[in-house]
């Protein structure tokens, strides 16, 4: 059976078995482990994923005639695939799990939040984004491109930029550059007790990125605050440690 494009899903297929076998070997391999594969779609990586060794793997996808497609290749996903919208699903698993896939490009950094929420389950996450994403989310302070979901997943997980692919490795070919990021859990190292509220006060800095913090926060923060002269600096200036630390002053 064949499948169609689904151009609504932002879905390019990877098609080089090279890169696919390279991603998945990507992945920290532990005996009983809890792997998740988002948007197997055609099955690109799928077909070496249930080939490793001792794995409780499952899949979330959202189109139907990729599901049924699946199920008629790959007889073993029987009851493994669950039909869903990631954005709008709970944890596949009970206790820790490891996430990869080939992210649709439209909703990569809704992904990332959704991982955000799982945190305390996701061990480690292998994701394909646009290669303008991955970098941003992988940047430092006093970057340009530093942003939102570079402090809040910098913040959870060490973010290791692994290697780029090219546009000709897909069906059809994005008119972006690929790239995949290795995020590894590091168990909230800087004891964020409420992530929700820490999630808020990142934004809040960000939305207005050519103001001074003390401009951003506004309204937020209390007058005493808004007086610290970091307040003189730009969202972008500071480190995710910055962050943490003000938060925990200002917003405990």
């Amino acid at each position: 059976m064949q499948y169609t494009l689904k151009k609504s899903l932002g879905q390019h297929f990877l098609q080089d078995d090279n890169v696919c076998r390279k991603i998945v070997g990507q992945l920290v391999h532990k005996p009983g482990m809890q792997l998740l594969e988002i948007g197997p779609g055609g099955g690109a990586i799928t077909k070496y994923l249930i080939e490793l060794p001792d794995v409780d793997y499952k899949a979330i996808e959202v189109d139907a005639e990729k599901v049924q497609y699946l199920h008629k290749t790959y007889p073993v996903l029987k009851d493994k695939i669950i039909e869903q919208d990631i954005l709008k699903a709970d944890a596949p698993f009970e206790g820790h799990f490891s996430v990869i896939g080939n992210f649709p490009y439209n909703i990569s950094s809704p992904i990332l939040f959704k991982m955000l929420d799982w945190e305390p389950q996701v061990d480690e996450v292998i994701g394909m984004f646009q290669k303008e994403v991955a970098l941003r989310i992988a940047s430092g302070p006093g970057s340009k491109v530093y942003g939102i979901l570079s402090v809040l997943m910098q913040a959870f997980f060490s973010v290791e930029y692994l290697f780029d692919v090219h546009e000709n490795c897909f069906n059809p070919p994005p008119k972006v550059k690929s790239g995949v990021v290795r995020f590894t859990n590091l168990g909230n190292p800087h004891s964020i007790e409420n992530k929700k509220k820490f999630i808020n006060f990142v934004k809040t800095a960000f939305n207005q990125r050519r103001k001074t913090l003390r401009n951003a926060w506004k309204g937020t923060l209390p007058p005493e605050a808004l007086s610290n002269p970091v307040m003189d600096k730009r969202a972008e200036q500071l480190s995710v440690a910055d962050f943490v630390a003000l938060h925990k002053q200002y917003q405990p």
